[in-house]
């Protein structure tokens, strides 16, 4: 037997036969081989990254070019001469090896709709890896940007032209409503002011999506992009659907998509996906537990609805009229929304409380955790001279560049009190009373700082990075809930006891003073948050790899149709049934009724006959 592989469907010669299986292992220790081409033979590979790889035979492995296999390998004059002659395997060849043969590294195309600010963070997060993994990336953008750059090593952008900027991508959108919030309750909260800033939040809101809508129009008016597209054959969309605009250009283009996702146009993107029951799951925007009296699961409701109107006469009308005009009446925008392929939701749930969920949802939280790196040489020095007491650090996230001046004069005299040093992102006026203890920055490498051993509280708003950065180097929470899901998030810590919450509008320099020596002293919430952490980690899959995975997934498949259930095709009143139970007590009563009757025609006919015969 001159040749034995697991080929089909080629022309081979006389001395050679074609099997399905072979007992590759055993053939080796028993035959007299001369060559064996494996699996991950250059033969297999464009480039010159293939094994030759024995188990029972000391001839050499090594690497050859396939248009020099025959000269090298089946020339019969050296035929075991050139095996010898094969450099050694290193190990770096081998890994290489390993890592073309997986599934990705063929690379595949994909486009990509991102939402500004933090949310990019995330989104960036995943590019770099998918990037690495030989994936061509394009990133659809707004000129008007402030976060997601034009020019990057690791993906192209397509710049959409914006006749005006969107609220969202403009800094100082956020700082003036966060002003203009907190200036409401300080003051009271007359009913009046409140619903007037509620009126105005609404306005913004439904100006937001107006003006992301408006780039879908910008790309569908540009024919020859919308060909570009078509042309360049994407494998999927990945998208953050906080501004869904993209699920329509992946409609036009009929591609699959994964949501990169926390939240949607309604709220959490559970209530989109997956059943979600107000009596035990908190609404977003309500800041309540899952374990909930009867007022908070009837507040529960109360938010569950007007979400839903919000979403109904706000946000959803400016899609919807766009999948009316390019794609008729049949098409729905909530559809297009929920029949996404794959979510990577941004969750975990020793963080999140416990809720149902479904095959097409793909738990991430936490995943641009990772292991600290050294600190620069400065804020090192800083943080070396902390001595025994430590340190800590403050941040409030990306979208706010400082409280208002008084609030953060009384931070910094709080400060000031503890024996610790602290490192304090702050962008705006020095304060006065700033502490000798206290460094200001500019910028922070915050996931390293909360990875430093030194680092014993960590001040923060309460975003989703955040809190998960401090979950998993295990560094208590002092919270400063200022906007959207902050609230929600900082109480989930406070409830697992790792956490002290504070109300901003009501915070003096002695009740954050009180704070932070709670967390310091008070050793339950390093252990509570020392817990968190262990769980965070503990995980048979990393959540990156999780997200590479499932994407991937999708492209080979091209979807993941089979994990979508059909509960969005339905209408609300069949996905609650109450067509059948409406069914069900109409028949209930109709045989009620029809007992009834025939009760009282037979009382009705007993009663005749008596009387009958009595005359």
């Amino acid at each position: 037997m001159e040749g034995v592989e697991q080929w089909e469907d080629v022309r081979i010669g006389e001395g050679a036969v074609t099997v399905l299986w072979l007992p590759c292992s055993h053939l080796l220790s028993i035959l007299k081989w001369q060559f064996f081409p494996s699996a991950s033979s250059p033969t297999f590979h464009k480039d010159c990254s293939g094994l030759v790889y024995k188990t029972h035979s000391p001839k050499a492995a090594g690497c050859i070019e396939p248009k020099r296999l025959k000269v090298h390998v089946l020339n019969p004059e050296n035929k075991k001469e050139a095996m010898k002659n094969i450099p050694r395997v290193t190990s770096e060849v081998f890994i290489i090896s390993v890592l073309l043969a997986l599934p990705g590294s063929h690379g595949g195309k994909i486009l990509v709709f991102p939402v500004d600010g933090s949310h990019w963070v995330n989104m960036n997060l995943l590019l770099e890896g998918l990037h690495a993994r030989n994936h061509s990336i394009t990133v659809v953008r707004s000129n008007t940007s402030w976060y997601v750059k034009e020019r990057s090593p690791h993906y192209t952008s397509i710049t959409i032209p914006m006749p005006e900027a969107i609220k969202i991508e403009d800094q100082n959108f956020f700082v003036s409503f966060l002003s203009r919030m907190l200036e409401i309750q300080r003051e009271g909260g007359s009913v009046l002011a409140f619903v007037s800033f509620y009126w105005e939040m609404l306005t913004a809101l439904s100006e937001i999506h107006r003006q992301a809508s408006q780039l879908v129009v910008e790309m569908f008016k540009n024919q020859q992009l919308m060909q570009s597209l078509r042309d360049s054959q994407f494998d999927l969309v990945l998208m953050d659907p906080g501004l869904p605009g993209g699920v329509l250009v992946a409609h036009q283009l009929q591609l699959p998509t994964v949501f990169n996702v926390r939240w949607i146009t309604s709220g959490e993107g559970h209530f989109v996906v997956a059943p979600s029951p107000v009596s035990y799951v908190p609404t977003s925007g309500c800041a309540l537990p899952d374990k909930m009296t009867f007022y908070q699961r009837a507040k529960n409701m109360f938010h569950y609805i007007l979400n839903i109107c919000i979403d109904t006469f706000v946000v959803s009308p400016h899609y919807n009229r766009l999948c009316a005009q390019y794609f008729g009446p049949d098409i729905s925008f909530y559809h297009l929304l929920q029949s996404s392929d794959i979510w990577l939701m941004r969750v975990d749930f020793v963080f999140e409380f416990p809720r149902p969920t479904m095959p097409n949802i793909v738990y991430i939280g936490g995943f641009q955790c990772k292991p600290a790196k050294a600190l620069p040489s400065e804020l090192e020095e800083f943080v070396q001279s902390s001595g025994e007491h430590g340190v800590i650090i403050m941040s409030l996230g990306t979208l706010v560049k400082a409280l208002p001046t008084d609030i953060t004069s009384e931070i910094a005299a709080a400060f000031a009190q503890i024996p610790q040093k602290v490192i304090w992102r702050h962008l705006g006026e020095r304060p006065q009373n700033l502490g000798n203890n206290t460094l200001l920055v500019e910028w922070m490498p915050q996931n390293d700082l909360l990875g430093h051993p030194k680092v014993k509280a960590f001040v923060a708003h309460g975003g989703t990075n955040g809190v998960y950065e401090a979950i998993y180097h295990g560094v208590p929470v002092v919270g400063l809930p200022l906007l959207f899901d902050q609230f929600e998030n900082v109480l989930r810590l406070e409830v697992r006891g790792a956490a002290k919450v504070l109300d901003v509008t009501k915070l003096t320099r002695k009740s954050f003073l009180q704070a932070l020596q709670d967390i310091l002293h008070d050793s339950s919430y390093q252990r509570s948050m020392d817990h968190l952490s262990k769980l965070h980690r503990d995980k048979p899959l990393q959540p990156l790899d999780s997200a590479f995975f499932w994407i991937e997934f999708v492209m080979r498949h091209k979807g993941a149709a089979h994990l979508r259930t059909e509960s969005y095709k339905m209408p609300w009143y069949a996905y609650h049934s109450l067509d059948v139970i409406s069914f069900l007590i109409a028949a209930v009563l109709a045989l009620m009724g029809t007992v009834i009757v025939m009760f009282n025609l037979m009382c009705y006919r007993v009663c005749r006959m008596r009387k009958l015969k009595q005359q």
